[in-house]
């Protein structure tokens, strides 16, 4: 019998992982049929997709109750990627335990440090007195779980002997987190509905005013604007922007070409709906 050689491979998607975690359901719902590719850190999902040994990375840059994942931010930025696609994955904590554990008996409580912070009311009304430890993922409290310990873990999380709350325990029931998909820089799309840029403006008065009226010259609609401090230059600031826009049309590539021409450091980091 004749093995037919021809059968394309499956393409790869990297994130963060281990198994369970709120980035492996946003890769799941992002790039369905691809293999996922679960890594420890978001630095190793990029460095996967650098290497050529995944097609796309899934990193999380804002959550609707903290912000901007800042981590991930600056993996945009430094690195040679470039988001082509957005999903707002909805966040629903459960509080998580092995089977047989009662709530007066947990020391401590492990997750994500975002998820911490966003059950921040529930935990402080029922574990005053509970140690809170971070771990890289929410997913990696589940290694963490003893007679003593609990941790905070997506509702979509099913692991034989352990036990989640009926509820979700987020102080907002509406809680999203952004995804965006990333690929290796290179051509950019036809057409998006988003466009999202890092830049840094000259340290004088009105220079981030003068950035923003070239938006506001082309009627463009900034959709976000947050800063992160640049590395090794104290008081000087970065500001990730992004607006409606599609990146084929003429008045926003004009905006793009004068905003880069203003600015003193400028990126595009994405086109995307």
């Amino acid at each position: 019998m004749q093995i037919n050689t021809n059968v394309a491979a499956k393409r790869r998607v990297s994130c963060l992982g281990p198994e369970g975690s709120y980035s492996e359901l946003a890769a799941a719902k992002m790039c369905e049929g691809e293999e996922i590719i679960l890594c420890h850190t978001f630095s190793e999902a990029v460095q996967m997709l650098l290497a050529g040994d995944a097609e796309h990375a899934v990193l999380p840059v804002e959550n609707s109750l903290n912000g901007g994942i800042f981590e991930c931010l600056d993996l945009l930025e430094e690195k040679d990627i470039f988001a082509v696609k957005e999903f707002p994955l909805s966040i629903d904590h459960r509080l998580a335990t092995l089977a047989g554990v009662r709530e007066e008996e947990i020391e401590r409580i492990y997750s994500h440090e975002q998820a911490i912070g966003q059950c921040s009311q529930y935990l402080e009304a029922h574990f005053p007195k509970v140690k809170f430890i971070q771990t890289a993922s929410t997913a990696e409290s589940l290694d963490k779980l003893d007679m003593h310990a609990a941790g905070i873990v997506g509702a979509h999380v099913v692991r034989e002997g352990i036990v989640l709350s009926k509820e979700n325990i987020a102080d907002n029931k509406g809680n999203l987190t952004r995804f965006l998909l990333v690929e290796r820089r290179g051509r950019l799309p036809a057409s998006s509905t988003m466009v999202f840029l890092s830049a840094v403006c000259a340290d004088k008065p009105g220079s981030l005013l003068g950035l923003l009226k070239i938006f506001l010259r082309h009627g463009l609609n900034l959709t976000r604007i947050e800063s992160r401090p640049v590395k090794n230059a104290f008081q000087q600031y970065r500001f990730f922007i992004e607006f409606a826009g599609d990146i084929s049309a003429e008045w926003v590539k004009k905006a793009l070409s004068e905003a880069q021409v203003y600015c003193e450091q400028f990126k595009l980091l994405g086109a995307y709906d």
